[in-house]
């Protein structure tokens, strides 16, 4: 039932984004949503948490759940990020696979599958980086979605899309508008997400810290917001105080993090306060301490705070003695 202070009209549809790290679900997200809400960055393995991205077309809302990429790793970390995209599903009324055209299709899919342990509900499969493919449309895709829907039976339609010239999203936005059902909108503020600013600062710096650093450094990287408060004196505009800690494994990523005579950090904090003064619309005020948090990625009391529970397969984790 329609609630009464919504349209009539109103339509809503929940959809999970899924695929391997790096296939584009995150810059599918950020061209549909017509923002950068979720970090993306050349290396893979960017998104972390499982989060909403709410776009409305009319009186249809979609949310999309972007989720990590599912990939191989025997890492408590990786099973934590694995776990993630499978509650990503969880409710959903339409998965989202992504599967990237410059490899080869059916093994993607078949690794896929064989990593989230579970079978998929209705899903519609979305081929990206056409751009990057000459005369993309001339592939013989009818026989391969033939071949994935023996693989996943669910599976009713698929896209070619290119999210950096944005090719035929209008199509897939027009498709999942027709999939939605009559039901009341969830957010009826604006609101973008179901995270708070509190996570999309922590994102944006780790957005800035990946793309600033070199080889495996980031991957050894977390953020965590320390404080973040906002002032708001009568007749003036709204400013943010943000106090961030960087994590790093070992005292020689500190090194790099800080960079010559701060010149790594400085830069991270100028980009990352960007970034969040265009998410606030306010001045942001931003402190960045970079701190050696050994094998934090092992730590259950740091992976709980950057939003990563246990997983169903998760191992014994190393934990503070205090």
């Amino acid at each position: 039932m329609l609630l009464t202070n919504q349209h009539p009209h109103n339509k809503s549809i929940m959809v999970s984004v899924l695929g391997a790290p790096n296939v584009g679900k995150s810059s599918m997200i950020n061209y549909l949503l017509g923002l950068d809400l979720s970090v993306v960055t050349k290396k893979p393995q960017t998104t972390r948490n499982k989060f909403h991205c709410v776009f409305t077309v009319d009186h249809t809302e979609v949310v999309l759940v972007d989720t990590p990429g599912v990939h191989r790793s025997s890492m408590e970390f990786n099973k934590r990020l694995n776990e993630q995209a499978r509650e990503g599903t969880e409710g959903v009324d339409l998965n989202l696979l992504l599967i990237d055209l410059t490899k080869e299709v059916l093994p993607q899919v078949k690794d896929f599958l064989d990593l989230m342990e579970k079978e998929l509900d209705r899903t519609w499969i979305v081929f990206t980086k056409t751009d990057r493919i000459e005369n993309a449309e001339n592939l013989p895709l009818d026989a391969v979605f033939e071949t994935i829907q023996e693989l996943i039976p669910a599976a009713e339609k698929y896209f070619m899309i290119s999210s950096k010239e944005g090719t035929n999203l209008h199509e897939l936005t027009g498709a999942l508008c027709d999939a939605a059902q009559p039901g009341p909108h969830l957010y009826l503020d604006g609101s973008v997400s179901n995270k708070n600013e509190r996570f999309f600062a922590s994102e944006y710096i780790r957005e800035q810290a990946f793309q600033m650093l070199k080889d495996e450094i980031p991957y050894e990287v977390a953020v965590l917001i320390d404080e973040f408060k906002d002032v708001a004196d009568k007749g003036q505009d709204r400013q943010s105080h943000i106090s961030a800690s960087i994590l790093v494994n070992r005292p020689s990523q500190r090194a790099i993090v800080v960079g010559s005579k701060g010149s790594m950090i400085k830069e991270i904090g100028v980009r990352s306060r960007q970034k969040i003064e265009a998410m606030t619309g306010g001045k942001v005020h931003l402190n960045l301490h970079v701190k050696v948090s050994p094998k934090w990625f092992k730590n259950n009391f740091v992976l709980e705070e950057i939003g990563l529970p246990r997983a169903h397969n998760s191992a014994r984790v190393w934990r503070n003695k205090s």
